[in-house]
C-alpha cells in the first residue's frame, strides 16, 4: 500500500479548520504536515481526532507552529529542530513504521534585517544536521515543509520576488543545495525536472490571477523512500477556494 504525505501551510489552522477537515475527507492522506498554524496547542481544533486524525501540535501565540495529522497513533521523536536554539515553533518530527517525518516552518528570512536573515540560516544549518545524522544512521526520511526558498528562477514568476529577497539569496539557495548534497531529494523535481509548479500565490497584486507564484514549499526524500517515489503534486485547486491560505498542499505518494 502507498503512503501518503502532504503538507500544507494553512496559516491559521482555527480560520482554516473547515477547509483543513474537508480536503482530509477527500483526499485521506495517511499523514498531514501542517505549518504556521499559529495557535498554542491547548486551542489546537480537537475536530481532526473526530474524523479519524491523531494529531502532535507544536504552537505558539498568533505565529508560527506547526503539526501533524496522522491516520495512526503517532510516535514523536521531536518536538524542536536539534541545534536550533531560537524558541519559535518551527519543528515537529515523528517515526511512522520507521520512517522519520520532519515536518519544518522555515523562516522567512525578509523581516529583522540582518539579525531575521541569520536566523533562516541557523535553522538551515541545524536541519542539514539533523539530516545528516539520520542519513548517517540509515533511517529513511521524509523532510517536507514550508522551505521559503525557491531554489531556481524557474521557481518562482519573473516579478513575484525582488532580487533581494531572502527567497532566492545565494546564501539561502546555497544552504538548499547542501541539503539536496547530502543526498536527499527534491521530489517535485525527481518527477517534474522542468516547468512551473508553484504551492504559494500571495493575497495582494492579484498574485493568483496573475499566476504569479513561488515553488517554497518542499519534500526532500532519503534514498529508499527517493527510489519508491509514485507522484508528487501541488493540489492547485485548493488555492481557488472561499478564504483559502496563500499555500496549497502539496501531496508525495511514495509506494509501500
Amino acid at each position: 500500500m502507498s503512503l501518503k504525505i502532504a503538507s500544507w501551510n494553512v496559516n491559521s489552522v482555527r480560520q482554516r479548520e473547515g477547509l483543513v477537515v474537508d480536503w482530509l475527507d477527500r483526499h485521506q492522506p495517511d499523514i498531514l504536515c501542517l505549518q504556521e498554524i499559529k495557535c498554542e496547542e491547548h486551542l489546537f481544533p480537537a475536530r481532526f481526532a473526530e474524523v479519524g486524525y491523531h494529531a502532535v501540535a507544536v504552537g505558539q501565540k498568533s505565529y508560527n507552529g506547526v503539526a501533524i495529522l496522522s491516520r495512526q497513533p503517532l510516535t514523536v521523536t521531536n518536538r524542536r529542530l536539534p541545534g536550533f536554539a531560537h524558541e519559535a515553533a518551527r519543528y515537529v518530527e515523528i517515526d511512522w513504521n520507521g520512517i522519520i517525518v520532519g515536518n519544518l516552518y522555515l523562516p522567512n528570512g525578509n523581516s529583522g534585517s540582518a539579525a531575521g536573515f541569520q536566523t533562516k540560516l541557523d535553522f538551515f544549518e541545524a536541519l542539514y544536521g539533523r539530516a545528516r545524522a539520520l542519513l548517517e544512521a540509515e533511517r529513511d526520511v521524509v523532510l517536507t515543509g514550508d522551505f521559503n526558498v525557491c531554489p531556481t528562477d524557474e521557481d518562482f514568476r519573473p516579478g513575484a520576488l525582488s532580487a533581494s529577497d531572502a527567497l532566492i539569496h545565494p546564501a539561502s539557495r546555497a544552504a538548499w543545495r547542501r541539503l539536496c548534497w547530502l543526498g536527499l531529494t527534491d521530489a517535485q523535481r525527481a518527477v517534474q525536472p522542468q516547468g512551473r509548479a508553484f504551492t504559494f500565490w500571495d493575497y495582494q497584486a492579484g498574485a493568483w490571477d496573475r499566476d504569479s507564484g513561488l515553488r517554497i514549499d518542499h519534500a526532500l526524500l532519503s534514498p529508499r523512500l527517493a527510489e519508491r517515489l509514485e507522484s508528487v503534486r501541488p493540489d492547485r485547486d485548493e488555492r481557488a477556494r472561499p478564504q483559502p491560505s496563500d499555500h496549497v498542499p502539496l501531496v508525495t505518494t511514495i509506494a509501500g
